[in-house]
């Protein structure tokens, strides 16, 4: 998957697309896959790099959503729990089964939950992933040594799912890529072309690379820019009213001292009415999530003093050692694109169900939705844009369709398993020069071989690609990605035969990014 190739095929030649995407994050690549793979020729564009916004943001969880049952939303959850299962069995080295305490402090939670639970568990059906039962205190404590003991009763036990939500994009972009469909990061789509009837026939992009300007056809052009779509609408139609009633959500990142358990942690209320979680993720503790009501909707959205207190207080709340902003290795803010509806101010009540919405002018937008459903949002959206285009009918083949790199990760090394196969391209450049084996600091597990094979392999075009999305360097402890930037950049300048100053302006830019991860301890 080379960007170059990608350009020439995508750009340089002239022809009409079946489709053309706008938005590389999780629902424009899952639509690539989807529509690649029946045989439409399709184009996705990118204006920065793939799962840059939301994407690459989320709770780490591949989930129904506890929350929804409790709303009343039975079909959301049960679509979400058959994806679920769904994205286990297609993409086993980046989706495992995860146990989830809910600890009880009164004795009317664990039965209360317990049901609950049990109903989340029967609507999962034959994709279930494991038993929901309750468990005494010397279970909990068992499962969860740093637990707050005081008050403790007992709780419940329930099982969802767990994956790296970039390393699964970046293997969908590559699944898309095998099945036919070219796919093109830091190409911005700056406008919208017009047939004589006034219809949307395709796009106005410039490579940000070379600063080129393209004209590109399509028979339908797809809105899929997550919480931007609105801006993209607007190219259509300037008086077009808001569908997204964005929100903000954010994450705090620790070391595994404070969850030593290779068991999550639920928190089924908070006072903005959020469910918590607390998950062991690459050997670190990701503690998460609010849910704030916003305006804008920066690319870097910044975390407040008062999210990151919230979710230090409500932590406290179920830690023995409670975490202090000293603690936070890492903190990441992400923008949900939820579907508006009302006034959008109590975004924690809005459904995360998705919608396809088409302009008079033929533009399709799909919004909404989440990182667990994207594989039948992308179904549903496919289905809609060959219509629209009066493309022929293709069935849908993604419930089978193996994502790159699949493979069972009892077969790789554990800081390896969730490359898949790739790991042992991984493990030859390793091999092929002794100094790309070692880590890059003795903090984190990455290697001067996972660089390269980020720039060759996965169109890695900048320091922050490689330590924000393809490893998760900068999302675990900014601080030591910022130490790591100038050895990833030298690595990176060789491949790509860069000079000095892109070496000094690429560590300048991660470094002004990744500001934005740290939080001062006063």
């Amino acid at each position: 998957m080379k960007r170059e190739d990608m350009l020439e095929r995508g750009l340089h030649q002239r022809k009409v697309w079946d489709m053309v995407i706008v938005g590389g994050g999780a629902t424009g690549v899952g639509v690539a896959v989807d529509a690649a793979s029946r045989g439409y020729d399709v184009l996705l564009l990118e204006q920065h790099d793939f799962g840059k916004g939301t994407s690459s943001r989320s709770t780490k969880l591949v989930h129904g959503g506890v929350r929804y049952l409790e709303q009343g939303n039975i079909s959301l959850v049960m679509e979400a729990l058959k994806e679920r299962g769904l994205l286990r069995k297609n993409a086993p080295h980046l989706v495992h089964d995860l146990a989830f305490v809910v600890p009880s402090y009164t004795w009317w939670e664990s039965p209360f939950y317990g049901f609950g639970l049990k109903v989340y568990n029967m609507l999962s059906g034959r994709y279930r992933f494991g038993p929901t039962s309750r468990l005494s205190r010397e279970e909990i404590l068992k499962r969860l040594p740093n637990i707050k003991t005081e008050g403790l009763k007992g709780g419940v036990v329930y099982y969802d799912g767990q994956f790296d939500d970039t390393r699964l994009l970046i293997n969908l972009v590559s699944t898309a890529a095998e099945q036919g469909a070219v796919l093109l990061n830091y190409v911005e789509v700056t406008g919208l072309r017009r047939d004589g009837d006034g219809y949307v026939c395709g796009v106005t992009a410039r490579d940000r690379e070379s600063n080129q300007v393209f004209g590109i056809e399509a028979k339908v052009v797809i809105n899929a820019t997550g919480a931007f779509c609105d801006g993209v609408r607007r190219m259509a139609d300037p008086a077009a009213t808001h569908l997204i009633a964005p929100s903000q959500g954010i994450h705090l990142v620790f070391d595994r001292s404070f969850l030593p358990s290779d068991t999550a942690i639920m928190v089924p209320h908070t006072p903005d009415g959020r469910v918590m979680f607390a998950i062991p993720w690459h050997n670190h503790t990701l503690v998460g999530t609010t849910d704030v009501a916003i305006t804008e909707t920066p690319i870097e959205p910044l975390a407040t003093d008062d999210e990151i207190n919230f979710i230090l207080e409500t932590a406290g709340r179920y830690l023995e050692r409670p975490p202090r902003r000293s603690d936070i290795l890492s903190v990441f803010a992400g923008i949900r694109p939820l579907v508006r509806a009302g006034d959008g101010k109590n975004t924690a009540s809005l459904s995360r169900d998705h919608t396809i919405h088409i302009d008079p002018s033929g533009l399709l937008t799909i919004a909404g939705g989440k990182w667990t459903t994207y594989r039948n949002m992308a179904e549903d959206c496919v289905n809609h844009a060959a219509t629209l285009a009066e493309l022929d009918e293709r069935p849908c083949v993604t419930k089978t369709l193996s994502v790159h790199g699949a493979v069972s990760k009892a077969n790789l090394p554990r800081e390896m398993a969730f490359y898949g196969l790739d790991a042992r391209m991984i493990q030859e450049i390793a091999n092929s020069e002794s100094e790309l084996a070692r880590r890059l600091n003795d903090a984190l597990p990455y290697t001067g071989a996972e660089v390269i094979f980020a720039v060759r392999y996965e169109m890695a075009r900048t320091v922050e690609d490689v330590l924000a999305r393809r490893t998760r360097a900068l999302f675990l402890n900014a601080r030591t990605a910022i130490e790591m930037a100038p050895m990833v950049a030298a690595l990176m300048a060789k491949e790509l035969s860069k000079d000095e100053a892109w070496k000094r302006e690429q560590i300048l830019d991660f470094q002004r990014t990744a500001s934005s991860y740290l939080v001062s301890s006063q």
